[in-house]
């Protein structure tokens, strides 16, 4: 690999170039972890539809988020009809914003049971669960990630039921000085979420140093796998 090519490589930046068709030529490592948020056709629907009228480069910024990953703008450039190749220019995120997450080794299973339990108290919710039975004992606070799951709980108190979801992001991953962990995640979902809860719950996860994803009716935290 030469100079030029590591640089790709190790960019904090996705890389891809395809085909005229859409496959994928190559890419560097950064975009192998886009991938595993979004399909690649997506990626190469947005730079035919931003590239240059002509051959050459184009830069255009514009907001894209995927997932953990948020972008301000990419970079185009096809030299052929052969080939063309796009950049992605991503906002700092939570792989350096924030501290690697430290703790005792928990069973996540037992304190999603908790919040579960302790919020179904006097409430008529059923609380349905659809988990993933292979997930080890991973580093956590145990106090902060308990305020974190009730409130998220809370926010789905205006429901007949509510789903949790506990499952691997299969080919995410996240680094923390130079290692690199695996991501899972517990996502609730329902009909009805209440939008008063989203400042609290983005400090609390920050508090966590994990990062929360809230949409119109699922809140999705990401939690690396990290057990030693």
């Amino acid at each position: 690999m030469t100079f030029d090519q590591q640089w790709i490589e190790y960019d904090f930046n996705p890389f891809i170039l395809f085909s005229a068709n859409g496959k994928i030529l190559s890419l560097n490592t950064e975009a192998q972890y886009l991938l595993g948020a979004v399909e690649a056709s997506l990626i190469y629907k947005i730079a035919t539809t931003n590239a240059n009228s002509t051959f050459g480069f184009k830069t255009t910024f514009m907001d894209l988020e995927f997932g953990r990953f948020k972008f301000f703008g990419i970079t185009i450039g096809y030299e052929d009809e052969e080939q063309i190749g796009i950049r992605l220019y991503q906002l700092p995120s939570f792989q350096f914003t924030k501290q690697k997450p430290e703790g005792n080794l928990v069973n996540i299973y037992a304190l999603i049971d908790l919040c579960i339990s302790s919020n179904s108290i006097g409430s008529t919710t059923k609380y349905l669960k659809e988990l993933d039975p292979s997930i080890p004992e991973i580093r956590l606070q145990p106090e902060l990630f308990i305020k974190l799951l009730n409130k998220t709980y809370q926010a789905f108190n205006d429901n007949d039921s509510v789903l949790t979801r506990l499952f691997f992001r299969v080919g995410e991953h996240i680094k923390y000085e130079g290692d690199k962990y695996s991501l899972f995640a517990i996502e609730l979902s329902a009909h009805n979420m209440s939008r008063k809860h989203t400042s609290e719950l983005t400090r609390l996860a920050e508090e966590n140093n994990l990062y929360c994803e809230v949409r119109e009716s699922k809140v999705t935290i990401n939690i690396p796998m990290i057990a030693k």
